[in-house]
């Protein structure tokens, strides 16, 4: 397995929506940032928590029916210990969404409480954040039910700014995707691929699956069992593991050779849509 699988893919407009995102902050009450319930911290922006100073925060763990249901609650707490309001989403589903209000307000209690003793009843501004693919354009069309929020199905594609008005009392700010400039940890960069959040073609996918079978066997070894029939001592290398999978599902080529990429492209496939099951990626019992 190669060392050199450094991911970076920064697109340029994401430096400009950085800057945008400082100059605008001065407009909101708070910051909601949607991350990716399967890897909580490898799908947060790590400039967020020193651009949003102290504004009031709140975090949205989407992708809730893919992730492990236990920590994802486990994830919950870690967030709330550190003040920011927490909600857990499966916005294509709509589930944890009538959640968003009440975990705004709470967000801004203070806000709300200066605010009623002055006599001042204006709407709450939420800048929402996230990077890209975590499913913040859908979250907001869910929300505001409404398609307000122009979103494609490529990691970095979201039309700009705009302003999204849920009722009277509440008013989100959708802002693009953004991605840091660069994955410091390479570890980082492989969990935005597993889950798709990192474009394809920047990525050889057979070495990421190599990786992934790899997290799966040490994690959810009884999950390989049962999908591929999958059984090897504890510490084989992806590479064979994906062998195995490949040759049990008859992904053969002449010469009864494995078709590998076949195989990893099933298991992307299969981890990324839930059809393996669910999983999350990062512990907080991890976090240094």
């Amino acid at each position: 397995m190669t060392d050199n699988m450094n991911i970076q893919w920064y697109p340029g407009h994401m430096t400009k929506t950085r800057r945008q995102i400082e100059a605008d902050l001065k407009l909101v009450d708070a910051v909601c940032e949607i991350v990716d319930a399967r890897i909580p911290v490898s799908s947060r922006n790590p400039d967020i928590d020193a651009i949003c100073g102290e504004k009031p925060r709140m975090i949205v763990l989407n992708r809730m029916d893919l992730a492990d249901p236990a920590a994802t609650k486990k994830w919950a707490e870690f967030f709330r210990r550190k003040g920011m309001a927490v909600i857990a989403t499966d916005c294509k589903s709509k589930k944890g969404i009538s959640a968003f209000t009440p975990a705004v307000r709470l967000a801004c209690a203070e806000k709300l409480e200066r605010d009623a003793k002055r006599g001042m009843n204006r709407p709450l501004r939420v800048m929402v954040v996230g990077i890209p693919n975590v499913g913040k354009s859908t979250l907001i069309n869910q929300i505001s039910g409404r398609k307000s929020a122009k979103a494609e199905n490529r990691p970095g594609v979201t039309r700009g700014k705009q302003w999204v008005t849920v009722d009277s009392g509440l008013q989100l700010l959708d802002t693009p995707g953004i991605l840091w400039p660069k994955f410091e940890d390479p570890e980082v960069g492989m969990m935005l691929a597993y889950t798709g959040a990192v474009k394809e073609g920047v990525i050889d996918l057979e070495e990421l699956a190599y990786r992934l079978m790899e997290l799966l066997h040490k994690f959810y070894p009884q999950t390989l069992l049962e999908r591929y029939k999958v059984e090897a001592p504890e510490g084989t290398p992806g590479w064979q593991l994906l062998e195995m999978a490949g040759r049990k599902r008859g992904y053969l080529v002449s010469g009864g050779e494995v078709n590998t990429e076949r195989m990893a492209k099933v298991l992307l496939d299969e981890f990324r849509s839930g059809k393996l099951g669910n999983f999350t990626l990062e512990m907080p019992e991890d976090m240094v």
